[in-house]
């Protein structure tokens, strides 16, 4: 099938480069011409495991291309999919100015029937905006269809989550673009949820909801079992192995970040709020999440005492493990605060100390973590890369000034650390 994807960030790049190894011939488009040159030279712009080697063989294969041209990829395609940002408003609000934009770049392009379809998470009756756009400008009057088909993608894990994913959802409102969608779909033997547009838009805000809500759930359990010395690890094993709950987010930490959590669940509340209800749940999550940064501050407090002028040696930037991705992430926001109480920071991340220079000052980045611990007055652990589940302790702890350790993401075995001679402090499971 003919196919553009507008749009060539995280979620663009891997639906662009999936479809085409499925077989259809896909062209990727982006208005940054800069990035689309890169693109073309192999070089991307995100860390995303796989990606790389899979864009580079379906280029080679001629299934894969990259454009600015809007004009040429409408033209090009039966199905357009919108995969622009959709970043969140001081309100909350889901900043929808570059869904508008492209479909009314559409509009003026149209040359025969289009199926255009939204990817992007968007807010409820967005399909409604897009279809009066394009009837507003569209200029020889060719017929379309628009339809809702959210993405599921995990950063880290995006190309094993587009090529085996658990459900695909398809929201229409006409035989033709159900039927499209079917057929670029069939390949897959995952359950198909066809639904309506208003259906489809929710059920991405939804799920994002309804795990952030997990995330924050264990995290508020962490903070009961630090005060009364039970082991959160257990308490989510004993309950995720009720069928009705499962195992999965439910890992206690500093807390949940990226783009897709913070922005959909504020988008989330500012929607229900907008047509009447007040969603405190949801509020609630949010504020259980803000609150886990303090519960750590509190951790290195308790074992630092003073933090103006100690050295902190960080290990992870990004959000969560094999991504480059640092927005929202809570561990630059707990560096951040750090630097606030006067702390010298020394970090490493394996992916994400290129992005990270950009919006993070007076830092000591570090070429590995050793170096990290290097004079270091305590090392916290802020994201879960392999890398640091494989520490050599002796060096670290002849590197550290003090053996102090705050793992914030309950990566070891507390006897074992301590028992190394290690002040160990981890999320809500007792140091001995």
């Amino acid at each position: 099938m003919k196919i553009s994807v507008i749009g060539s960030g995280y979620v663009g790049l891997v639906t662009g480069a999936c479809l085409a190894e499925l077989g259809n011939r896909v062209i990727c488009v982006d208005n940054d011409k800069g990035k689309v040159k890169s693109l073309k030279n192999g070089s991307m712009p995100i860390y995303e495991p796989g990606l790389k080697e899979l864009i580079g063989r379906n280029v080679r294969n001629k299934k894969l291309n990259f454009s600015s041209d809007i004009e040429d990829a409408v033209g090009f395609a039966e199905i357009i999919f919108i995969t622009v940002g959709t970043p969140a408003l001081e309100n909350g609000e889901a900043d929808l100015t570059g869904i508008e934009k492209v479909a009314r770049n559409i509009a003026k392009n149209i040359n025969g029937y289009k199926l255009i379809v939204e990817k992007s998470t968007v807010p409820v009756e967005t399909g409604n905006w897009v279809r009066h756009t394009i009837s507003t400008y569209i200029k020889d009057k060719a017929k379309f269809d628009v339809a809702s088909n959210p993405e599921f993608l995990r950063e880290g894990q995006a190309i094993n989550d587009f090529m085996n994913p658990d459900r695909i959802v398809i929201g229409v409102e006409s035989k033709k673009a159900k039927d499209l969608l079917v057929k670029l779909y069939k390949p897959f033997k995952s359950p198909i949820v066809i639904t309506n547009i208003k259906s489809a838009e929710l059920i991405k805000h939804a799920s994002n909801a309804f795990l952030a809500t997990k995330i924050s759930f264990i995290n508020a359990v962490a903070c009961v079992c630090d005060k009364v010395g039970a082991d959160v690890e257990e308490v989510a094993k004993g309950m995720g192995l009720d069928k009705r709950i499962g195992l999965s987010f439910l890992k206690a930490g500093i807390g949940y970040g990226g783009s897709c959590f913070p922005k959909d669940l504020d988008a989330f509340v500012h929607i229900s709020e907008k047509i009447g209800y007040d969603f405190n749940l949801l509020k609630s999550v949010k504020k259980i999440n803000e609150a886990q940064l303090s519960f750590v501050l509190k951790k290195i407090k308790d074992l630092l005492w003073i933090i103006k002028d100690k050295r902190i040696g960080v290990l992870g930037l990004a959000f969560k493990s094999n991504t480059d991705d640092i927005r929202n992430s809570p561990a630059i926001e707990l560096i951040k605060i750090l630097q606030k109480e006067g702390a010298k920071i020394r970090v490493y991340d394996p992916q994400a100390i290129k992005k990270a220079r950009n919006v993070l000052r007076d830092v000591a980045f570090c070429a590995d973590v050793y170096s990290v611990c290097r004079g270091a007055d305590c090392l916290l652990i802020a994201t879960e890369w392999d890398e640091f589940k494989k520490l050599d302790f002796i060096r670290v702890k002849k590197l550290l000034n003090r053996p102090i350790i705050i793992d914030g993401r309950n990566l070891f075995n507390p006897k074992d650390l301590v028992k190394s001679g290690f002040c160990y402090a981890s999320i809500g499971r007792k140091s001995a």
